[in-house]
Parts: C-alpha cells; sequence; structure tokens
C-alpha cells in the first residue's frame, strides 16, 4: 500500500496535474489592450505588432539595438555627492537612490557610452526613465559634461537620448543648475564642429526639453512619443484653451517643425547612422545627400 501511496499516485498525479505557468509570460498593450507574448515583443523591440504602439524600452536594450553589433564600452563617470541638500518628504532622498539603484543596477539616470554606430565613431548619453523618471540632478549634469568633453577627445558626433520627467526636485537649485551647465556641454561639441543629435523617446519633459533636448542639429523620435515642457492640463489651465488630442505628440511636433524626423524603431538605426554620416561628411555629391534626406512631409 506504502509503495502506491508514495511512488505511483505522485507519478501519476504529476502526469496528468497541469503545471503551473509563470505569470510573467505576457504583457498587455497600454493602446491597443491586445495581450503579447513577451518574448514576440522583445524581438520586435517592444513594438505592438497589432497596434504599432512603441512601448518604454531599456535604455541597455536601446544602446544594444543602435551600436553596431551591439557592443559599445561604457563610459565611467565623475562621482556626485548622493543628497547634497539631506532631502526629505514622506521619505528620505538617500533612501529612494538606494531604491532605484537596486531596481535598475545603475548609480543614477545617466548613461555615457561610445562605439560604432553604422561604421562611425560616436558617443551617446542616455537617460534611463526606469530611474527615478530620467530626472535631471547633478549626476546627469556631469554626465552630459564628460560625454561631451568625451567626444570632443575623440571628434565624434555626440547622440543624446533623452527619456525624463525633467529636473530632480530632491536637489532643488542645484537640478536646475544643470540646464546652463548642458546647454554650455553641447556649445562645447558644436564649437568643434561636431554633429549633436538628439533621439526624443517618450517622455521628455521638464528641464531636461527646455535646455540640452531641444539644441540638437538634428531632432529625431518615435512614433507616439510624448515631448513637452509643462503637462497639457496645466497649459490649459493657463492659457483657458482646449488643446487638439494629439497635442505634444511626436506626428503633432513634425508638423509644426520642433521635430525632424519621425522613425519607427525597427528603422532607427538605420536613420541615425544616416544622419551622423550625413552631417560628419556633409561634402558629398548633391544627389547622395538628397538620398540620405527624409522623404518631405505633405
Amino acid at each position: 500500500m506504502s509503495w502506491l501511496t508514495n511512488f505511483v499516485r505522485p507519478k501519476i498525479r504529476a502526469l496528468v496535474q497541469r503545471k503551473d505557468v509563470p505569470d510573467n509570460l505576457w504583457t498587455k498593450c497600454p493602446s491597443c489592450d491586445q495581450m503579447i507574448f513577451l518574448r514576440d515583443l522583445e524581438a520586435n523591440l517592444h513594438v505592438c505588432q497589432n497596434c504599432g504602439h512603441h512601448m518604454r524600452i531599456p535604455l541597455d536594450q536601446r544602446l544594444r539595438m543602435l551600436f553596431d553589433e551591439g557592443k559599445y564600452t561604457v563610459v565611467k563617470l565623475p562621482a556626485v555627492v548622493a543628497d547634497p541638500l539631506r532631502f526629505r518628504d514622506d521619505k528620505r532622498y538617500s533612501d529612494r537612490l538606494k531604491e532605484a539603484r537596486n531596481k535598475t543596477k545603475a548609480q543614477d539616470a545617466a548613461l555615457v557610452a561610445h562605439g560604432k554606430l553604422d561604421g562611425v565613431d560616436v558617443v551617446i548619453a542616455g537617460l534611463d526613465f526606469s530611474f527615478m523618471g530620467g530626472s535631471m540632478g547633478v549626476a546627469v549634469g556631469e554626465a552630459l559634461v564628460a560625454a561631451a568633453e568625451l567626444a570632443v577627445k575623440r571628434n565624434a558626433p555626440l547622440i543624446a537620448i533623452t527619456a525624463s520627467g525633467g529636473a530632480r526636485m530632491q536637489e532643488g537649485a542645484l537640478s536646475l543648475m544643470q540646464m546652463p551647465r548642458t546647454v554650455i556641454a553641447v556649445q562645447m561639441v558644436k564649437e568643434a564642429g561636431l554633429p549633436y543629435v538628439v533621439l526624443l523617446t517618450d517622455p521628455t519633459t521638464g528641464g531636461v526639453s527646455a535646455s540640452f533636448a531641444m539644441l540638437g542639429d538634428v531632432h529625431i523620435t518615435e512614433p507616439g512619443a510624448m515631448i513637452g515642457f509643462a503637462g497639457a492640463r496645466v497649459i490649459e489651465q493657463t492659457v483657458r484653451e482646449t488643446l487638439p488630442e494629439d497635442f505634444q505628440t511626436a506626428e503633432y511636433l513634425l508638423e509644426h517643425g520642433m521635430v525632424d524626423i519621425v522613425a519607427k524603431r525597427p528603422e532607427l538605426r538605420e536613420t541615425l547612422g544616416q544622419v551622423v554620416r550625413l552631417l560628419r561628411h556633409p561634402i558629398m555629391e548633391k544627389n547622395e545627400a538628397a538620398e540620405l534626406l527624409p522623404a518631405p512631409v505633405v
């Protein structure tokens, strides 16, 4: 009896019982509510196969997508004071930093890397929205300055990838000081005669959009990305007018001349490569240059 109970019965149950299915195999598209298999979503670069909605993508995955063969070198950034104001609201700022670092395995919202993009040596400074909303504090300012200095040293174009809610309130005036600092960093690159290209991703707002994000020689974005300064509701209350439904979207900004190219994610690497090569080597045959330029918007 014990043989049947202890050996045979467990074997039969293992064969007939339904195994537990992990609950992290599927995700829902926030635009069309379609359930998507995560493996298919990652293979499609986090773009919904049903409606084409561009979901947010981790910064490291975006860098692998852009650099040739997914290979790049991460730059060690200057250390900064973690909590210069000893700020506290309902939680200590130092505790918030610890949580964000444990979650993202990064020291702050900015990452600087260099490598080849479509055969061209480039420096990329990117913001990670998963780290406190990609907010800009002293560490982000230092990262942009370091990226600019590296671009000048390597005689390479600088590409900024933005995804931010704006300045980091826990650092007060010190975070606002990063706006002119990043502007000076961009000017350093331009004075060296090097291209500065900005890839605006969802969302890019606040002090980031009011500083280095809108100073590019060329601005590229993805379909549906939200780009602006203040929120639409705040603007409506200020101007006392109803805003268009597509206000602050990539398509709206393209129509009104605020961005130059709206490129789908699978086309981003090729588009960036074309733009960088065109800006890096402006002297070329007229027909060749015309092929690289995006088609005019009708």
